[in-house]
């Protein structure tokens, strides 16, 4: 470690060792004074930016959930939470924030979440409310100086790395050699953790047909072995654009053997009549890999429109990663192992 010294300007904005016997430029990569003052004085700016981009996206949420545009709302509060939680997460040394304020906007994430999954919730009554949630609005946009107790008896989502779409193509193991029997022996059940993004009925319209997935269950060899499962719904069209809200199930209810079993309703967010031409729902087998710290997609299954009827199905595993304009398709294994489907369909 080199010793400090006090630093020295030179002409042009420069930084010298003023005790140098050569007085030449420190070597090595050490910024200039000026450099560093500008990087002080641009920090709060930055951080200012972030708070005013969180504040408007929460203010536009609150105001779908006042208004009763439920569905609207519900992918605003995700969205959302889903930011706060990756700058929770971040590391220090990639943070703007310090540790207390990570601690808060990790709260306020999950008093989102709390929110969305009351607005879901088919109890008359309400677990988190409008009116708690509209309090933590000052404390989004002032999370630089907020220095009060959190209003709420909650905590921030436990440390998960959170990937960007695709990002996970990027990791070069295979998925048997990477879990090693980790999971063996654990107990039938899965712990309750953060409740799923599961979207309610649209409201029926004459002449038009909604459509009611239960997921039942899906088979994989290494069953056992998934911690934390859930699968992400989407309904994509032959470009892979997105065209209804992605929902995530709530974790896995158990595992028996070979098949991890779910047993939850996914509400298609779109009439059957108004999907687009060579449309697919997808369905995206996704798991919490301890030794990475993070949630990863194993493999991914899809439906398309002909395949909408009345009654049980089951369809083929894909291995990652998604495929969403279904060019490049390699089956999972050989082994007759599926993801088994409900369907329901209602029509006034």
């Amino acid at each position: 470690q080199l010793p400090r010294r006090p630093c020295a300007p030179l002409e042009g904005g420069g930084c010298r060792v003023a005790a140098s016997p050569s007085e030449r430029p420190v070597p090595g990569p050490f910024p200039s004074c000026s450099a560093l003052v500008f990087s002080l004085q641009l920090q709060p700016r930055l951080h200012r930016r972030r708070a005013e981009r969180w504040g408007a996206s929460f203010r536009r949420g609150a105001d779908f959930d006042s208004w009763g545009q439920l569905v609207e709302a519900i992918d605003e509060y995700q969205i959302l939470a889903r930011h706060l939680q990756k700058e929770a997460q971040a590391q220090h040394n990639n943070s703007e924030f310090t540790e207390e304020q990570k601690k808060t906007i990790g709260k306020i994430a999950t008093c989102l979440e709390l929110r969305s999954a009351a607005l879901q919730s088919t109890q008359s009554q309400e677990e988190f409310k409008l009116e708690d949630l509209k309090k933590l609005e000052p404390i989004l946009k002032n999370i630089l100086t907020y220095n009060k107790e959190f209003p709420f008896d909650v905590q921030p989502v436990p440390l998960r790395r959170i990937l960007a779409p695709g990002e996970e193509e990027n990791l070069e193991f295979e998925e048997d050699e990477e879990e090693g029997g980790a999971g063996a022996g654990s107990p039938d059940s899965f712990p309750a953790r953060v409740p799923g993004t599961l979207l309610p009925r649209l409201p029926s319209e004459p002449g038009m047909t909604l459509l009611t997935i239960r997921i039942e269950k899906i088979g994989l060899k290494d069953a056992g072995q998934c911690i934390d499962p859930y699968i992400t719904v989407s309904v994509k069209d032959l470009n892979g654009i997105d065209l209804t809200p992605v929902q995530d199930t709530p974790v896995a209810s158990r595992k028996e053997d070979t098949y991890v079993h779910f047993n939850v309703d996914i509400e298609l967010q779109k009439h059957v009549e108004k999907l687009t031409k060579g449309a697919a729902i997808f369905f995206e087998f996704k798991h919490y890999k301890p030794k990475k710290r993070f949630t990863s997609t194993k493999c991914f299954a899809f439906m398309e429109m002909d395949e909408i009827k009345p009654g049980p199905i089951v369809i083929e595993l894909y291995k990652k990663p998604t495929d969403f304009k279904r060019k490049k398709l390699q089956l999972l294994t050989k082994k007759p192992l599926y993801l088994h489907l409900h369907q329901t369909l209602h029509k006034e």
